[in-house]
């Protein structure tokens, strides 16, 4: 545990790097802008500079911003009550039922695209239910590991789904491939309204909860004995996590690996107390996924790619790693 002095300076830090990220987000793109043009845009005496910052690139920042603070709570979440270092949203199906809902309406109903979003979040919760019925369902303890297993049937059951739509209807492959991806160009504050709702209110539940999921690094026996209700905890954050990642999942697409990347890195860089780590994963997440947002828009500019694609490079290097590192045994 780090000491309480070393905590402030981290929380600071990860905030002065947000600031920056979220400057250097409105200045640069597939155009550049200069800090004259963004306080030109706010006091509306620049119309081309107000389109490009108020309409473009304010609502991106903040919806990457936002998906990252949620995609890495999640994982933290998913992480603490299933004891496994390797567990993500995908890994336990929420993005599996999130694309297989969005392939349906493409496949079915292309005309209501606009429902795409509604759709995702409730597949994501499908999924997460179902996961949570099969591991749960019986049982008078609850073990991380069942949560896994389930998961990695539940994905793969979607995923055959999906596989099964694309192929009878292979119009929607090229629809889908921009969702599976995962990015936020063309978003709007309407698009991330709704969702910043919902996960402010799940990020709130799961710092009430983070005192009691602690407890369950010590196992669930010892946890019983001291008063923690653990399946009854553990639906509570999975129920979180599902919220918050098929939140994201709605304007963000698929977007892999900031579940899994971010909380460990948390937890080696600062520590180990989910009550501390709720808002550090938050703070590391939006930097994480605005960076790569970033990224995407100014390596190959005046193109840009999917931030999706980005986080992939990222995430399956730093995947390996982990995988390496459980089979040596060596931190």
């Amino acid at each position: 545990m780090k000491t309480k002095r070393t905590l402030t300076n981290a929380y600071i830090i990860l905030l002065l790097i947000l600031a920056a990220v979220f400057v250097l987000s409105l200045l640069f793109g597939s155009s550049s802008v200069s800090v004259k043009e963004i306080i030109d845009s706010i006091n509306s005496e620049n119309e081309t500079a107000k389109i490009i910052i108020k309409a473009i690139r304010l609502p991106r920042v903040c919806a990457s911003m936002l998906a990252g603070a949620a995609l890495a709570l999640c994982g933290c979440l998913l992480q603490s009550v299933t004891s496994n270092e390797l567990c993500a949203p995908n890994i336990i199906g929420i993005n599996s039922g999130a694309g297989f809902a969005t392939v349906l309406i493409l496949a079915i109903a292309p005309s209501l695209w606009a429902l795409i979003p509604f759709a995702a979040f409730t597949g994501a919760l499908l999924s997460s239910f179902t996961v949570m019925g099969i591991s749960f369902a019986g049982a008078k303890k609850t073990k991380g590991g069942s949560i896994v297993l389930a998961g990695i049937a539940v994905s793969a059951l979607f995923n055959a789904g999906i596989s099964c739509i694309t192929f009878l209807f292979p119009d929607t492959i090229s629809s889908y491939a921009a969702f599976s991806i995962g990015g936020f160009s063309s978003l709007t504050f309407r698009n991330i309204t709704i969702p910043s709702v919902v996960i402010l209110i799940f990020a709130v539940i799961s710092q009430l909860i983070s005192k009691n999921l602690n407890l369950l690094c010590l196992g669930d026996e010892m946890a019983q004995n001291l008063g923690v209700n653990v399946k009854t905890l553990r639906i509570i954050a999975i129920i979180s996590a599902s919220a918050l990642s098929a939140s994201a999942v709605s304007f963000a697409g698929l977007l892999g690996f900031v579940g899994l990347i971010v909380p460990n890195i948390t937890k080696k860089l600062f520590t180990r107390d989910t009550r501390f780590c709720i808002t550090l994963n938050m703070l590391l997440g939006a930097i994480t996924v605005s960076i790569s947002d970033l990224i995407a828009r100014i390596i190959f500019r005046p193109f840009e790619i999917p931030c999706g694609i980005i986080m992939a490079l990222l995430g399956a290097p730093f995947f390996i790693y982990l995988l390496i590192k459980r089979r040596t045994g060596h931190d």
